[in-house]
């Protein structure tokens, strides 16, 4: 995977962009999504450099496939590198709310973007309490 400085836009972006493919198709409506809640300016990232991360995410991860072309998309130790890469606790839970509304887009959280939440969560010490009081105010 390429190395983006830490708490940078890019570094956010690509963890949207990984619970965006995490089900294993992309839907229109997370495209969408990320226009209807103003995503772009939340992690003053351009809508075209997020769409080179969300390529260069897909890229790194077709590059890494085994010989056999499987993809182990949700592997724990790339997971926890792109998480180890946003340290700041307001952007993490700002990525974790993302991350919430991207899953729940296509009218449904899939086992692979739950068990990703729930990691990503868990990794960074965010509970569905933190996060109310931060996006309830």
């Amino acid at each position: 995977m390429r190395n983006y400085s830490q708490n940078s836009p890019e570094a956010i972006a690509r963890l949207l962009a990984v619970f965006m493919i995490a089900d294993g198709n992309m839907d229109p409506r997370e495209l969408e999504l990320l226009e209807k809640l103003h995503v772009y300016h939340l992690i003053n990232l351009p809508r075209k450099q997020f769409a080179q991360v969300l390529r260069d995410v897909c890229d790194d991860i077709s590059d890494e496939a085994s010989d056999d072309g499987s993809i182990k998309l949700l592997e724990r130790e790339r997971i926890d590198n792109l998480l180890s890469d946003v340290t700041d606790r307001r952007k993490r839970i700002l990525t974790c709310v993302l991350a919430m509304d991207i899953s729940k887009s296509d009218g449904t959280i899939s086992d692979s973007e739950m068990a990703l939440l729930s990691h990503m969560m868990k990794s960074w010490g965010i509970s569905l309490e933190d996060l109310e009081r931060e996006f309830a105010r």
